[in-house]
């Protein structure tokens, strides 16, 4: 079953409408992740709420959004055991996620896979299956109907379990502030 999107917005009136509707846009699957698909939901640039939607470039010039700004993407990451091809190339996957996920993909580590760290406070919902996210001291266990609210801390995701799992990020774009030890 295909997820639809609804937006809403304003007609001249000030009334409520359905600005537009249709099936949820994707990235798609990943070439060198087979499993792994994203699909961006809507974005929104810092400021007031528009009256009149409109949609969000496709591709993107960064998934990430600016400072006051949000991004709402589905993310469904394959198990672990079945995410790696036999010849997989570490320079293709990077290539491809820089360009699926322009702005996010520039941010993963190359020494550490999967870990990366962004500008934003992000919130997270665990729809279906099982993940865990890793962090600087640990890792935790995340079942569906989990919530995780991301301070922009380095983090990674695995998912060790044996079917997908499907989360719901929304992410607002934030200020760093150094922390002088």
């Amino acid at each position: 079953m295909q997820t639809q999107r609804i937006v809403t917005g304003h007609d001249q009136a000030g009334r409520s409408t359905v600005a537009s509707s249709g099936p949820l846009p994707g990235v798609g699957e990943f070439r060198q992740f087979p499993g792994f698909a994203v699909e961006l939901i809507w974005q929104t640039a810092p400021g007031p709420i528009p009256t009149h939607p409109v949609e969000p470039a496709s591709p993107p010039r960064s998934v990430l959004p600016a400072a006051g700004g949000s991004c709402a993407m589905r993310v469904t990451f394959p198990p672990a055991a079945s995410a790696m091809p036999v010849d997989f190339d570490p320079q293709a996957a990077a290539r491809e996620l820089c360009e699926r996920l322009p702005g996010l993909g520039e941010l993963f580590e190359a020494d550490a896979p999967g870990f990366h760290r962004s500008d934003t406070i992000d919130y997270g919902v665990v729809l279906e299956g099982e993940i865990t996210l890793e962090l600087d001291d640990g890792c935790r266990l995340l079942r569906q109907g989990d919530v995780v609210v991301q301070m922009g801390t380095r983090h990674a995701w695995s998912n060790t379990g044996n079917t997908p799992a499907r989360l719901l990020f929304v992410m607002v774009g934030a200020q760093r502030v150094q922390v002088i030890a």
